[in-house]
């Protein structure tokens, strides 16, 4: 039987482990980290001290936009590159688990740099907001069960989202061939009615071609077609060859 793994309602609910911080912490970060800093050109209180029309003119901006940080912070603009990045992973993750390598290729769509992007998706794995193992398990478990899919397509799933061959063959190694078969014949007597009426030939090529999108290798499709028709009286005699 596989192991079950529950997909995490939000990106903000997990926590990290022993010694290291919330992922909570993290989402909500620390304002004063991305404050820009003042300098050349920035905005430092210098029109102090040259006369009344320099007061009004520094009243007016702060009631009507406040300083330039607030601004930015009321239309959502990211102070900086790692901030955007850090969005842009919040946003996907909300109620969605992901690959790193899915939120990799999402910030390097939206043109975040890579150190950015390196710095954000290695702190989201240290708070447990990516964790390949534990997607990797929940989708064996979604898609064996939900769609019935073998083996051999859940690891070819799983490669298109960029899970390490090692971890695919430890969650795709919680199904053991039992519980495959038993799948596969729950699958063919599904199916099986809606091929009544056809020859014998047709309902074996419908239904083992059935299984055989889902990931089913060729024997185990032909020997649970066979038994399945042999239930229903069929006429079985040369279905021992390789459909």
């Amino acid at each position: 039987m596989t192991r079950r793994t529950e997909w995490p309602v939000s990106a903000t609910d997990q926590h990290a482990g022993p010694g290291r911080g919330s992922a909570a912490e993290y989402v909500a970060g620390s304002e004063s980290a991305y404050e820009p800093e003042a300098g050349p050109g920035r905005d430092t209180g210098s029109d102090a001290g040259f006369g009344e029309g320099a007061g009004r003119r520094a009243r007016s901006r702060t009631r009507s936009s406040g300083s330039p940080s607030s601004s930015r912070a009321e239309k959502g603009e990211p102070r900086d590159t790692v901030e955007q990045a850090r969005n842009i992973c919040l946003r996907l993750l909300t109620g969605t688990p992901r690959t790193r390598k899915q939120l990799a290729d999402a910030l390097r769509k939206r043109e975040i740099s890579d150190e950015a992007a390196e710095e954000v998706l290695s702190r989201f794995e240290d708070v447990g907001l990516i964790d390949d193992a534990a997607f990797a398990d929940a989708w064996v478990e979604s898609r064996h069960h939900g769609r019935g899919l073998a083996r051999r397509a859940l690891v070819r799933e799983l490669r298109t989202k960029g899970v390490d061959s090692a971890v695919i063959d430890e969650a795709v190694g919680q199904l053991d061939s039992e519980q495959e078969e038993a799948t596969a014949r729950e699958l063919v007597a599904r199916k099986l009615r809606s091929t009544r009426g056809l020859d014998r030939d047709k309902r074996l090529r419908r239904l083992a071609g059935m299984l055989a999108r889902k990931g089913y290798g060729e024997g185990m499709a032909l020997r649970v077609v066979r038994q399945a028709l042999e239930e229903e009286g069929e006429d079985t005699e040369g279905l021992d060859e390789p459909f």
